[in-house]
């Protein structure tokens, strides 16, 4: 025991610990099953039976985004009894899945508004698990980045929490906007939707790049708004404000930055025409880590 003593690891911060992955574990194993519930499915024989990889994915990245959220519960110091640990640990892990929920709700009746996504991946379309997946990755890397930014457990906390969750899933839908009027500019007014529909997975790539591109640069806001837990509008607008400035940043990088590592590569004609997966994969690739690199510069 000295020797995990020596270290920081007392019979009192043990516990701490068992207490928060017991809880985490009981939040990943419910969003399983979540998952399922949420579109009328069994998810044991979408999984094992009908071996629906659509469905895996999209189950994937729920299970992904609740991790990546908890995360951002965990981190932290110790609360100063075990009971209030469990009330802190639980309360943030339902809340984040609380978000995660209506996330991804709000992303498909509102990004993804011409197409029905539940059903288009029960039918297992791989395209819109994909993106699905991705929408979700990014609404829980935000959601963890604000959870780390906020602090104590009060009614206030969970306000300005929520207030930057809203600004991030605005910003969501309007890349995705964005994105959309690219390619119809670019493929005679098509539908971008349309093509994830018919199962373009090489689009669907691509767009899930941006969208973890842009999780990555919102949550770079948290360096530079002072938490105010009273301040609603500031820590609205100074949310809003940023991420429009990293957003217009990042587009600008990842321009000039595809057109060198790319270089010689018709981009468009790859991903949209000839539908080359790895080409989408580097691009991918690409948005994250420029998204990466500049988190870690602004922090």
């Amino acid at each position: 025991m000295t020797f995990f003593q020596d270290y920081g690891l007392t019979p009192e911060l043990a516990v701490i610990l068992a207490i928060d992955l017991t809880i985490a574990v009981i939040l990943l194993t419910l969003m399983r099953y979540l998952q399922g519930w949420s579109i009328n499915v069994n998810s044991h024989h979408e999984l094992a039976e009908k071996d629906n990889f659509a469905f895996g994915i999209s189950t994937a990245g729920g299970v992904a985004a609740l991790g990546i959220v908890l995360t951002g519960a965990i981190t932290g110091e110790a609360a100063s009894s075990y009971l209030i640990e469990a009330i802190g640990m639980t309360a943030y892990g339902v809340f984040g899945l609380v978000l995660i929920k209506l996330g991804r709700l709000l992303h498909d009746k509102i990004a993804l508004n011409e197409i029905n996504k539940s059903e288009l991946i029960i039918k297992g379309n791989v395209a819109v698990s994909i993106v699905d997946a991705s929408a979700v990755i990014a609404t829980a890397i935000i959601i963890r980045s604000v959870l780390m930014w906020a602090e104590d457990l009060t009614l206030d906390t969970f306000i300005a929490i929520f207030s930057a969750f809203i600004v991030s899933q605005l910003m969501l839908v309007l890349l995705t906007r964005w994105r959309e009027y690219r390619y119809a500019k670019r493929n005679q007014n098509a539908s971008m939707q349309t093509a994830l529909e018919q199962g373009e997975i090489a689009i669907a790539i691509r767009h899930a790049g941006y969208l973890l591109a842009m999780a990555f640069s919102f949550s770079a806001a948290s360096h530079f708004i002072d938490y105010d837990p009273q301040a609603y509008f500031n820590n609205l607008m100074g949310w809003l404000i940023f991420s429009i400035i990293m957003l217009v940043a990042l587009s600008l990088l990842l321009a000039l930055v595809k057109k060198l590592v790319l270089a010689q590569i018709n981009i468009t004609d790859e991903v949209e025409k000839q539908k080359n997966i790895g080409v989408a994969a580097v691009e991918m690739a690409i948005s994250v880590a420029i998204a990466l690199i500049l988190m870690a510069l602004m922090a």
